[in-house]
């Protein structure tokens, strides 16, 4: 893995085109072209207030309405970053078939460029989130310095899925369309439109009792991820020792297995493309 990390340093040139090519075709022919990345963003969060804080009866999420666009707005960000992410890179070889029959490079760059344009998208999505902390007087506190560090948990484990789902689109055609269902069955499990705490910690479930709140967290790497955010960004709260305790752990594994997986059949791409 050593060797493969080193030959990746000497490819970084070609990264770099792959990541600028990657971006320059998401707002090729658009009228508003980057502007999209903060439009949509804006759009699901006042589609969303609307939806969960006019059309619904108050709820008990203990978020006050003047504050729900940021509280959504925190966690839809980082949950686009993932989503984009690991849907285009379902495709990453297979899309890419001329250039891994004919040309000799590590085959990781391909889903890792679609990673790496995503994170660069993200970052330039956050330009809006700030301002949007204080039209709605969120009040940030020293506890945001931690933000770079749940960035990078978040990117481990995107590129470690990606590694995944990449490798298995090459042997299985029909990944994407099981990919585009289980994004939609993830992301209503993951806490974007809801706080993670108003989760049971008991509910009966085929005769058990299961915490719900608890295993949510552990399940799902994403919930963990989503509440990290919220807590530097808009509780303005240190984040538990347990999230970046085994949220590391699972977002660093998840990354090396996904990464061995994808070196172990990379082999045989030329062959199954």
């Amino acid at each position: 893995m050593i060797a493969h990390l080193r030959e990746l340093l000497r490819f970084r040139d070609l990264i770099r085109n792959l990541v600028a090519r990657d971006l320059k075709v998401r707002y090729k022919n658009s009228a508003l072209g980057i502007l999209w990345s903060w439009l949509n963003p804006l759009f699901m969060m006042v589609v969303y207030t609307i939806v969960f804080k006019v059309m619904q009866p108050a709820g008990r999420d203990g978020i006050p309405a003047s504050q729900f666009p940021a509280f959504i707005l925190v966690a839809l960000l980082p949950w686009n970053f993932f989503s984009s992410a690991v849907t285009q890179s379902v495709s990453a070889i297979v899309e890419n078939a001329n250039l891994v029959k004919k040309v000799y490079f590590p085959r990781e760059i391909l889903p890792l460029s679609i990673v790496l344009s995503n994170l660069v998208n993200f970052w330039i999505s956050l330009v809006i989130l700030f301002p949007m902390l204080l039209i709605f007087r969120v009040h940030l506190t020293p506890w945001a310095m931690f933000l770079p560090v749940v960035i990078l948990l978040q990117l481990c484990f995107i590129t470690g899925v990606a590694f995944l789902v990449s490798t298995l689109n090459v042997f299985y055609r029909d990944t994407k369309v099981i990919m585009e269902v289980a994004m939609m069955a993830w992301f209503f499990i993951t806490p974007i439109f809801y706080p993670i705490d108003i989760l049971p910690r008991s509910r009966e479930v085929l005769g058990l009792t299961v915490n719900i709140h608890r295993w949510t967290r552990i399940l799902n790497p994403m919930a963990s991820l989503v509440a990290a955010y919220r807590d530097v960004l808009f509780y303005g709260r240190r984040v538990g020792t347990d999230f970046l305790a085994r949220t590391a752990v699972t977002a660093i594994g998840v990354l090396i297995v996904g990464y061995l997986v994808f070196l172990r059949y990379s082999r045989v791409f030329g062959e199954e493309v």
